[in-house]
């Protein structure tokens, strides 16, 4: 089978093609030398017009596949919310009633009072002796006022458990932290150091001023200050949640 010849290249007419070239017009070259100029002519075009103007179209190009990505993504979770937007209404519903049962259960600054004589009778019936009975400074919450009450009741273990019992089935929340129970080995009396804490509404005074204090606070400083208002976010006060070990009271009535 015979072989397909390839053309040869004449190396020396190539050569003799750009000889000669200093002084003459572009027009007139050869045309080998007349290719190559236009080449680069048009690299450079080129490269110019990337650095100049393509280079940003492909850079906003860049950024608006970014931004499609994004709202297609916020697209995807508002279809997902709007599918189970019935079943979202009715949680809000059920969390709006809990809440609204909570804060039945916070009384309003004129009530304190009567809540401070409820808890100090419970503590001296059924045999128990209030020993101590001592308000401390009202510390306001971002949406509450909670006070601590330094108590101390000596009795019997019933008469403790009796006291707690009777705290918590008070109309408004009430908690025991710091609870401390010691044995005096003489009488057998046992007795019961706590701090009882009770939480209060806002009232709109106080929530005024909330809000003038945290336009002055700097962001990152802590929102509870002792005696004073702290940062609110809203007037609606939450519910206390009691801490671990601490007895709190049900939303039953006497």
């Amino acid at each position: 089978m015979a072989r397909l010849a390839l053309p040869s290249i004449d190396r020396e007419r190539l050569r003799a093609q750009f000889q000669g070239l200093s002084g003459r017009h572009p027009g007139l070259w050869p045309l080998l030398p007349r290719t190559l100029l236009l080449m680069g002519l048009f690299a450079a075009l080129v490269a110019v017009g990337y650095s100049l103007y393509w280079r940003d179209l492909l850079d906003r190009l860049e950024a608006g596949g970014a931004e499609e990505a994004r709202l297609k993504t916020a697209y995807t979770e508002k279809i997902r919310l709007a599918v189970n937007l019935d079943a979202l209404r009715k949680q809000k519903e059920q969390v709006d009633q809990y809440v609204s049962q909570l804060e039945k259960q916070l009384p309003s600054k004129a009530e304190m009072d009567a809540l401070l004589s409820d808890i100090n009778q419970a503590g001296g019936i059924r045999g128990a002796q209030l020993q101590l009975f001592k308000p401390g400074q009202v510390i306001v919450r971002e949406h509450y006022a909670e006070l601590p009450i330094t108590v101390r009741v000596a009795g019997q273990f019933n008469d403790l458990a009796s006291f707690a019992s009777d705290l918590a089935n008070l109309p408004r929340i009430v908690t025991l932290n710091n609870m401390t129970i010691t044995l005096a080995e003489k009488t057998g009396v046992l007795t019961l150091d706590a701090v009882a804490k009770t939480f209060r509404y806002l009232d709109s005074d106080e929530v005024a001023l909330q809000r003038q204090e945290a336009a002055r606070r700097k962001p990152g400083q802590p929102g509870v200050r002792p005696g004073a208002a702290g940062a609110a976010s809203g007037n609606r006060p939450a519910a206390a949640t009691p801490a671990s070990g601490s007895t709190s009271s049900s939303s039953g009535k006497r």
